[in-house]
C-alpha cells in the first residue's frame, strides 16, 4: 500500500495530471470517509468523460503505448460480438517516484517496492557461451 499525490506533477513535461483511479485509489488522506468518496467519484467522472478518452483502430501490425504517469486505459467492453482473436503483450517500465504540486513523493505505507528484475545483458557473455 502507498500514498500518493491526488494531483502529480509530469516529470518531462512539469505538467499536472490528476493520479487516481477507481481501481486502486480507495480514499483521501486527511478528509473524512464521505468527503474523500465524493471528491474521488467526481474525479472518477471528470476523467472518464468522453471528450478525454481515445478509441484506437487496431490494424495488422498496429503497436500503441500510453504513459500511465497520466493516462488511465481500459480494454474496449464491447467487442464480444466480434470474432478476433486479441493478442496482448504488456511491458511496464519501471518510472521515477511520483511527485505532487507540494514537492512530496509518494510514500510506501506497507509491502515492498517495486524493482526490476535482472536483465541479461549480450556483452558479458563471452564468445565460448
Amino acid at each position: 500500500m502507498a500514498r500518493h499525490p491526488v494531483v502529480r506533477v509530469h516529470p518531462v513535461t512539469g505538467e499536472r495530471g490528476l493520479f487516481v483511479n477507481d481501481g486502486f485509489t480507495s480514499r483521501i488522506v486527511g478528509l473524512r470517509p464521505d468527503e474523500s468518496r465524493r471528491i474521488l467519484d467526481l474525479l472518477f467522472a471528470h476523467a472518464t468523460k468522453p471528450e478525454y478518452t481515445v478509441r484506437f483502430r487496431w490494424e495488422p501490425g498496429s503497436l500503441a503505448f500510453w504513459d500511465n504517469r497520466v493516462t488511465s486505459h481500459l480494454g474496449p467492453q464491447d467487442i464480444d460480438h466480434l470474432d478476433v482473436p486479441r493478442t496482448l503483450h504488456r511491458v511496464t517500465l519501471i518510472g521515477e517516484v511520483p511527485v505532487g504540486v507540494d514537492g512530496r513523493e509518494s510514500e510506501l505505507v506497507e509491502g515492498v517496492p517495486f524493482r526490476a528484475a535482472p536483465i541479461f545483458d549480450a556483452r558479458h557473455v563471452s564468445a565460448d557461451g
